[in-house]
């Protein structure tokens, strides 16, 4: 089956469950208010494409290509992006749901993931440096060997991060996320 190619296309109000998006090469198109729950976007490229107000959960991401791709106020929960193609991978994301997703072994350097809920999200291996989580909500995200170095955490909500198995220089923390930072010390802080 050959791939389609399409440039600088808007998509309004599509459902991409009934009707699947075919198989190509998007590059600067925007979709809106799409939905793409459980549908299977393997092997499909995005280049400079933008996805405002989409349903992408549970979507299957096996050889998926991002590059500079933007989500704004969307439904990304439980999405392994782990199982996207790698080369010239990059998002960034806004006011997103990306609970229980997964960014495991990523090297996603400078993401942005600013009020996000990234509930039970994995990080572990993933190499985030200086990734922005202004406003975004980390309960239960796994941080397990992942490379934070100059991340901003600052408004960052309920995580918990264990400096001794984290790469943690000159990321940026604020006073009131310092439990999350000393939960694995079993010490309290009053």
């Amino acid at each position: 089956m050959e791939k389609v190619y399409i440039e600088e296309k808007e998509f309004k109000n599509e459902d991409f469950i009934a009707h699947p998006l075919e198989k190509g090469h998007y590059e600067l198109c925007t979709f809106t208010n799409c939905r793409f729950t459980a549908a299977d976007l393997s092997g499909c490229i995005f280049i400079e494409c933008e996805f405002k107000s989409c349903d992408l959960n549970n979507v299957k991401l096996l050889g998926t290509g991002f590059q500079d791709v933007r989500f704004d106020s969307c439904k990304l929960m439980g999405l392994r992006f782990e199982d996207c193609r790698t080369l010239l991978l990059s998002f960034a994301f806004n006011h997103c749901h990306l609970d229980l997703s997964s960014f495991y072994e990523l090297k996603l350097p400078g993401t942005s993931f600013k009020e996000c809920s990234l509930a039970e999200a994995d990080f572990t291996a993933a190499t985030i440096k200086k990734a922005d989580f202004s406003g975004c909500n980390l309960q239960g995200a796994t941080f397990d060997r992942t490379d934070l170095e100059g991340a901003d955490l600052r408004t960052a909500e309920n995580y918990v991060i264990d400096p001794t198995v984290n790469k943690i220089k000159k990321a940026r923390f604020s006073l009131t996320g310092l439990p999350g930072l000393l939960a694995s010390f079993d010490i309290r802080i009053d």
